[in-house]
C-alpha cells in the first residue's frame, strides 16, 4: 500500500516562508513522479510542482521563482520550499504520486494522494 503524509503547513504573513514535507512509504519511491497540488475552497485542484525520478522539475507559472520542489530518496521524502508567499497561495496542499515513466501537473493521472496540509497566507 502506498501512503503519503504531508506536514509543515501553517499560517504566515505575506512574504513569509514555509517548508512542506511529504513522507512516502509502501512503494519504490524513486520510480514515481512526485508532485504537489493545491486546492482552495470552490476551486479546482491545481498542479503546483512536480519532480521525476531524475530530479527534473516543472512548475506552475504562478509559483516559478518562489516555490522549489525537491526529493530526498534516502529519506523517502518530498519537499516544497515556499518563499515569498502570497495570499493567493492559501490552499490545502496535497502530495501525490504517479506510477509510470512520465511526470505531469495534471491531477487526473495521479494514483496516490496524501490527506493534505493547510497553508494560510495573510495580507
Amino acid at each position: 500500500q502506498v501512503q503519503l503524509a504531508e506536514s509543515g503547513g501553517g499560517s504566515v504573513q505575506s512574504g513569509g516562508s514555509l517548508r512542506l514535507s511529504c513522507a512516502a512509504s509502501g512503494y519504490t519511491y524513486n520510480r514515481y513522479c512526485m508532485a504537489w497540488f493545491r486546492q482552495a475552497p470552490g476551486k479546482e485542484r491545481e498542479g503546483v510542482a512536480d519532480i521525476d525520478r531524475y530530479g527534473r522539475t516543472d512548475y506552475a507559472d504562478s509559483v516559478k521563482g518562489r516555490l522549489t520542489v525537491s526529493r530526498d530518496d534516502a529519506k523517502n521524502t518530498l519537499y516544497l520550499q515556499m518563499n515569498t508567499l502570497k495570499p493567493e497561495d492559501t490552499a490545502i496542499y496535497y502530495c501525490a504520486a504517479r506510477e509510470g515513466r512520465g511526470c505531469s501537473l495534471n491531477p487526473v493521472v495521479f494514483d496516490y494522494w496524501g490527506q493534505g496540509t493547510q497553508v494560510t497566507v495573510s495580507s
